[in-house]
């Protein structure tokens, strides 16, 4: 078949096998450049594996550090007439090349918050890997079914206490307009808490030293993003937040129950990035479109990879990490400078639908956004005839 982008708002319904593997392959030779982690981990697991954070967080560590990976991710695979989630083909082409370097990679397609998930990742670490010395948490789910209720909770993005009005991109007709986000209930902040907050990640790192399967000096890590005034009303003064919130508390909770392992556990603050995610976020593809603006001219944009890179050089394996107040890794500090926010504030009430392209960089945002499916990747010719078949290898 011809496979070419299929987008519906925020969504692209396709992905391009060979476009997914190029740009897993493009992160690799990244990694690799950088050259060899000092003190990095050994064996690791990466929860939420196969797109953005977590997927450049398993790069790193298998070919910046040598470390044996376990991934968990819960992606479609491909049948004859319809593609793949491209999170399935960026698994698919770690597989490959982690093979053919000779490193130990094992991937569990399945539903990470179930207990069902987690009593197969105790047994393949028993049986394949071995006492993990990194945890990653880079779930990210609209909604959470809880394993001891069977309850499923979905996740809300609104304001707390008061409405939110403010300029909003339509990523699909690029109509600018003004959008509001009526307030949250109480029902909806808690079940948010319950899909974003850190009650999964406790019972994961709880069940992994239950087992035994902790090794000394363990680490564990959960990804973030806090923003600044533009994004604080979605972010932080609102439903996300409080589920941020709470991972704060667990990180501090279970750094207490580490003890016996010398072990911590602390939540990574990263830069804002185009996802899925994001893209349906009130405000968010506007900022981004001129933070990525604002950001190249300063020559300190950086992708999921080189965040990562950032993240383990200069916070888990640093004898002096990058901490705030609260006791976060911070690697978001070149979006925060306060000159590049100062720019992108400035930009921000100047853009209108006739100059989105010439004040923001909404093209590289776009581009950005198909890139995650595999599309407009320059050595790719997607008028060639593709299969959406790709060998099953995990």
């Amino acid at each position: 078949m011809i496979i070419k982008p299929k987008v519906r708002g925020f969504i692209c319904i396709n992905a391009h096998p060979q476009g997914c593997a190029a740009n897993v392959q493009e992160q690799i030779a990244f990694t690799k450049a950088q050259g060899p982690i000092a003190g990095g981990p050994k064996k690791v697991l990466v929860l939420g594996c196969s797109t953005g954070y977590g997927l450049a967080s398993r790069i790193t560590a298998a070919f910046g550090s040598g470390a044996d990976t376990l991934g968990v991710c819960f992606e479609k695979p491909p049948t004859d007439s319809k593609c793949a989630s491209a999170g399935y083909y960026n698994t698919s082409a770690f597989h490959d090349v982690a093979k053919d370097a000779g490193l130990n990679a094992q991937t569990i397609n399945g539903d990470a918050f179930s207990d069902e998930c987690k009593a197969q990742v105790l047994e393949l670490l028993k049986n394949c890997i071995g006492k993990v010395d990194l945890v990653v948490y880079s779930l990210a789910s609209p909604r959470r079914t809880d394993p001891k209720t069977g309850v499923v909770y979905s996740s809300v993005l609104k304001p707390i206490g008061q409405g939110y009005s403010a300029k909003n991109l339509n990523t699909d007709s690029l109509k600018i307009a003004d959008i509001t986000v009526e307030p949250a209930n109480e029902q909806e902040i808690a079940d948010t808490v319950k899909v974003m907050g850190g009650e999964d990640w406790e019972l994961w790192i709880d069940a992994l030293q239950g087992a035994d399967l902790l090794a000394n000096n363990f680490q564990t890590v959960a990804y973030t993003y806090l923003g600044d005034k533009l994004t604080w009303p979605i972010y932080g003064h609102a439903t996300i937040g409080k589920a941020k919130e709470d991972l704060d508390r667990v990180a501090k909770t279970m750094s207490a129950k580490l003890t016996s392992v010398n072990g911590k556990a602390r939540v990574a603050v990263l830069k804002a990035l185009v996802t899925q995610a994001s893209s349906a976020i009130p405000v968010m593809p506007l900022y981004l479109s001129i933070l990525i603006k604002v950001m190249k001219e300063n020559g300190t944009n950086e992708g999921c990879v080189e965040q990562i890179q950032r993240l383990f050089t200069e916070c888990l394996y640093n004898a002096n990490p990058r901490l705030d107040a609260a006791g976060r890794y911070r690697v978001d500090n070149k979006e925060l400078e306060p000159a590049v926010q100062a720019k992108v504030e400035a930009i921000w009430p100047q853009v209108t639908e006739e100059n989105l392209f010439e004040i923001t960089d909404h093209k590289g945002y776009r581009d950005d956004f198909l890139k995650l499916f595999g599309f407009g990747v320059a050595s790719i010719d997607y008028d060639v005839e593709t299969s959406s078949l790709v060998e099953t290898n995990f």
